[in-house]
């Protein structure tokens, strides 16, 4: 990047012509990699100029890696860096010669699985064309979840492949649960810290802060949820279903929020109040403690409440539970890690508390062998051009029974059961850009989503009526039976009759003997699909990670060979270019 100067002050012109020169080269060389020395704080001399090339590499199924790469980059501009930010797809377009300093921040999903944008950034550091890395400086963010074996493991790998090729790594890795803000921080500051040049890192910071102190309120975001209320709550199924599964519709009126179809909703829940009774029976207190919390000082019933997951045993919590139940101190070795997860499997904290009568703790030393409470994240599934000052939610609710209790999902149960005129629910807009429809309203889209994962394409059928795009539209949708568990039947059959969905491929997998899932309809369908794939369809999947979506990927994959022609290694590089190319979409989880 190179740094265009001020007008010299001994130039021959007066303060307002060097004005006009200083803004015609600003537009002048906007946007071709030419940097205004005003706009990185010099003022005669280059002491505070950002000189420090940084790369940020996300990968990113959800947005929130993303999200954060960018807030990453914010600090390292503010410490003397010059940060770019970029999607792992595009790392075929990087000139790696002209890079120094790398940081990595991607997500896990599935079981251990590349986010979908970092797949081909990932099978090209198995190449000997990834050696060209080995002069980078490097360290990775990892995001995942402890309640899935492979932890962060798309990290884990790209730390451990960047180390094998010889590249330096400058900050250990960081691996972060859900609740990832206060680890991210430290990571952040740690590899900042080994990449910035310290004599910039102050001055470019106060003059942040200052312009931030005087800046406007605080807009709502995850670190400030708006208190939404909720206008809709209708079950989606008829009676006799095996599920629970219904339509929500939240008023965004007074936040501010905007979304496209495409993104998620956040939502911070508040637990169950029986379940918080029986956990403070089982530890022998009233509630009333006062207690430290992320948030300040409560009283020990409101932040069991409101502000920590009370379901999910954290591994801090089954070791110290382990020192007096010796069944569970013999699943904590590491050779019973299979073992460990079966046991749990169904499990909560309570049950954990009860089997254990001789495990003591404090109010106090109970929260801190708990995880905070984090939001969940909801496909929207609607389309702000149809539904102004709406989002609205399609939600599984999840209720069963497992070792003599009911358990009830959190979120899901929060919305259906606890929420009413009186009581506010907490969102956040989760923006994903990694799952959108085409530009172009004409190119025509395959959209995939069993049960739930139909939500996303609700919103964009919506989505396209409303700016009247003319492009073709198939939807595929599964569920149980067909009489109790069809979602939005008689929008989705209208639609269907009047020719805005082109087509309409269900798979009811229990209204006959054999189970028919949207798999099996794909490869019925298999020459008509492969032809809207030629045609430049853009092909989209949304729901389970581990089974579902694995599934439709095996199908496309047949569907390419034998329809397309295809041999196995061009099928792999057809799919390939379709993720380069925006074309194939995955909102999985």
């Amino acid at each position: 990047m190179q740094i265009i100067p001020f007008i010299p002050e001994n130039a021959p012109f007066n303060s307002e012509q060097r004005l006009w020169l200083n803004g015609y080269m600003a537009g002048l060389f906007a946007g071709k990699g030419y940097v205004h020395v005003s706009e990185v704080g010099a003022t005669g001399n280059n002491s505070n100029v950002a000189t420090v090339p940084l790369l940020i590499l996300f990968g990113s199924q959800t947005g929130t890696a993303e999200k954060l790469a960018k807030q990453i980059a914010k600090e390292a501009k503010s410490r003397g860096c010059v940060p770019h930010v970029t999607d792992a797809a595009e790392h075929s377009k990087i000139d790696w010669s002209k890079e120094t300093n790398l940081l990595v921040v991607t997500s896990t999903y599935g079981d251990g699985d590349m986010p979908d944008n970092a797949q081909g950034f990932w099978d090209w550091l198995q190449t000997d064309a990834a050696n060209s890395l080995a002069h980078l400086n490097f360290s990775v963010l990892a995001l995942g979840d402890t309640n899935y074996e492979q932890f962060c493991a798309a990290g884990k790998k790209i730390d451990t492949r960047l180390g094998q090729i010889g590249a330096k790594r400058i900050h250990p890795l960081a691996d972060c649960d859900l609740d990832y803000e206060t680890k991210t921080k430290s990571w952040q500051d740690g590899a900042l810290a080994a990449i910035a040049p310290t004599e910039n890192s102050a001055t470019n910071r106060g003059a942040i802060e200052e312009k931030s102190a005087n800046s406007a309120p605080e807009s709502y975001s995850k670190t400030n949820p708006f208190p939404a209320r909720l206008l809709t709550n209708r079950k989606l199924n008829a009676d006799g279903s095996e599920k629970e599964t219904r339509h929500f519709e939240i008023s965004l009126a007074g936040s501010g929020l905007n979304y496209d179809a495409g993104d998620a909703l956040g939502i911070f829940p508040t637990n169950c109040s029986a379940l918080v009774e029986d956990l403070l029976n089982a530890l022998g207190c009233n509630g009333d403690e006062n207690v430290a919390t992320p948030g300040g000082e409560l009283p020990f019933r409101k932040a069991l409440a409101n502000t920590f997951d009370i379901t999910r045993p954290s591994p801090e919590l089954l070791q110290r539970i382990g020192e007096k139940n010796s069944a569970l101190c013999e699943l904590l070795a590491p050779e019973r890690k299979d073992d460990l997860r079966k046991w749990l499997w169904g499990r909560e904290v309570i049950d954990l508390l009860l089997a254990t009568p001789d495990a003591k703790f404090s109010a106090a030393e109970f929260l801190l062998l708990l995880k905070k409470l984090t939001p969940r994240l909801y496909s929207i599934s609607s389309s702000p051009k149809a539904h102004a000052g709406e989002v609205h939610l399609t939600i599984n609710v999840v209720r069963h029974q497992s070792h003599g209790r009911a358990r009830k999902g959190v979120t899901s149960t929060f919305l259906a059961d606890r929420v009413n005129d009186e009581t506010h629910v907490p969102i956040f807009v989760q923006t994903s850009h990694g799952f959108r429809l085409p530009m172009n309203g004409e190119t025509p889209v395959i959209m995939v989503g069993p049960g739930t994962g139909v939500a996303p394409f609700r919103a964009f059928l919506h989505e396209r009526r409303a700016v009247a795009a003319p492009g073709k539209n198939w939807l595929f949708f599964g569920e149980q039976r067909a009489a109790n568990d069809f979602y939005y039947r008689d929008e989705l059959e209208k639609m269907f009759t009047d020719g805005h969905l082109t087509k309409l491929s269900t798979a009811f997998s229990r209204d006959q003997a054999e189970k028919i899932y949207v798999q099996n309809r794909m490869l019925e369908n298999a020459a008509e699909l492969w032809a809207w794939l030629e045609v430049g369809a853009h092909f989209y999947v949304c729901g389970d990670a581990s089974r579902m979506a694995k599934d439709v990927d095996a199908a496309l994959h047949k569907i390419i060979e034998t329809a397309g022609g295809k041999s196995a290694d061009d099928t792999k590089n057809y799919l390939a270019k379709m993720k380069t190319d925006k074309r194939y979409q995955r909102d999985v989880y």
